[in-house]
């Protein structure tokens, strides 16, 4: 294999093929080794577990995985950067998100490509295969269909449903958010927020943001026709809501001209350095289009040196990574039985991970990122995705948040005994992270 293997692309293919196709695979959790050890784990045995579920439904809790599971669902219409490719083709992604829950948060997950696109029908069968889960995690559906979706099996199922790309990355933004406005001296409630793109994503970050204090005055969202405006004509529902009486708004240059945030989730380079320079003293510019943000970092910077950026992308600082989010959020959700993922569970574990990274950045952290000053600043906003902490701070916040909104159904009275817990958590994944470290070193 070495002669192939000298471009991104065939180290990606190998990676995925050998030793054996995949990512994930099914181990199991008890002995094995023996007649009596079937005869438990199936027949005659088995029998006595179905009988107390079936006598009692939440018992499935005590007897089965379904407390440590989710689902990693999709229909394949907006993979990534790739757009609809459709069910099979999203695969590898399902599995890849898969793997991130084990190695992350210790949670099994199994990736379900499903391969309908009518909302409807799409919401009825994850209903149905839902008694199977603990929570399910939507993945790459297009909007508008996802809204749907999403509330739809919310509304349907009785387990955590959330649409990570939506609510993943509003929460990872929302702690950046936190950070970089304390940074640069901002009152969250003052703040001139601009967001250029009007899709899933970025309807839910601005909601959550909005949630977070910042005022729905001080909002302005454009799509690709400019300025959402209230005498632009008719919006759908989502895009209605964040519509601006401001008639003197039309293009994104307009908009930008003295706010305090730009919050990108559209195409690259529509930030141009001339709108840049317009923004208001020490601003903040998420630019998350990938692969190529709504501006360059190198022109950013070069534009402005007050500025804190940051972007989607792995290979500069400030990613607003969804890793620092989903594992943990279903974490708590699953331990505390959540019926719901809410907006106070959202928020809370925003304001974990941001909390975390004004934390002192452990040694170990400092070392796999060759970065030995690494410290809170204009530079790191936010923790990085091998930060252990991670596991054991944003559950606890999610757990918290659960219990005093009432969803949660299985409540955790001892949050210290939990934290423990999470611990133990850390030394069980830690081995799949070592797997998972080596097989990347290795690429």
């Amino acid at each position: 294999m070495k002669e192939t293997l000298n471009t991104p692309k065939m180290r990606a293919l190998a990676y995925h093929r050998y030793p054996r196709p995949g990512k994930i695979e099914i181990v199991p959790t008890k002995s094995f080794s023996s007649p009596e050890d079937l005869a438990l784990a199936y027949s005659p045995g088995v029998a006595f577990p179905c009988l107390e579920i079936a006598d009692c439904e939440d018992k499935v809790y005590d007897y089965t995985n379904r407390g440590n599971t989710v689902a990693v669902i999709s229909n394949g219409t907006a993979v990534l950067g790739l757009g609809n490719i459709g069910a099979t083709a999203s695969k590898p992604v399902m599995e890849g998100k898969a793997l991130l829950f084990k190695i992350f948060a210790g949670l099994d997950s199994f990736d379900l490509e499903i391969n309908e696109t009518d909302p409807k029908k799409f919401i009825d069968i994850v209903k149905a295969l839902s008694p199977t889960f603990g929570g399910v995690n939507l993945e790459d559906i297009k909007a508008p269909e996802c809204f749907e979706i999403e509330e739809g099996l919310v509304d349907s199922c009785g387990i955590p449903v959330m649409h990570d790309d939506q609510h993943g990355t509003a929460v990872i933004v929302a702690a950046a958010f936190i950070n970089a406005t304390e940074i640069q001296g901002k009152r969250i409630e003052d703040v001139r927020l601009v967001v250029n793109g009007a899709g899933a994503a970025a309807i839910a970050c601005t909601k959550l943001l909005e949630a977070l204090g910042v005022r729905h005055e001080n909002i302005i969202m454009c799509d690709s026709k400019g300025v959402l405006r209230t005498d632009r004509g008719p919006l759908n529902g989502k895009k209605s809501y964040f519509a601006t009486d401001r008639t003197d708004l039309r293009t994104l240059a307009d908009a930008v001209r003295g706010a305090d945030v730009f919050l990108g989730l559209s195409v690259a380079d529509v930030l141009t350095p001339e709108m840049l320079a317009t923004m208001a003293p020490k601003p903040i510019v998420f630019a998350l289009a990938n692969p190529n943000p709504e501006i360059a970092r190198d022109a950013a910077l070069a534009t402005r040196k007050d500025l804190i950026y940051a972007t989607g992308r792995s290979d500069y600082p400030n990613q607003i990574n969804n890793v620092l989010g989903f594992p943990y959020i279903f974490r708590g959700a699953l331990d505390c039985r959540a019926t719901v993922i809410n907006e106070e569970m959202k928020l809370a574990a925003a304001h974990a991970i941001a909390a975390l990274a004004r934390e002192a950045v452990p040694t170990e952290v400092k070392k796999l990122y060759d970065t030995p000053d690494m410290e809170f600043g204009p530079d790191y906003i936010l923790p990085k995705p091998f930060d252990r902490r991670l596991l054991t701070t944003v559950p606890q916040a999610v757990v918290k948040a659960a219990m005093e909104t009432g969803v949660s159904h299985h409540p955790i009275d001892d949050l210290a005994s939990y934290g423990a817990r999470l611990r133990r958590y850390v030394i069980e994944t830690d081995e799949h992270m070592s797997r998972f470290l080596a097989m990347a070193q290795a690429m």
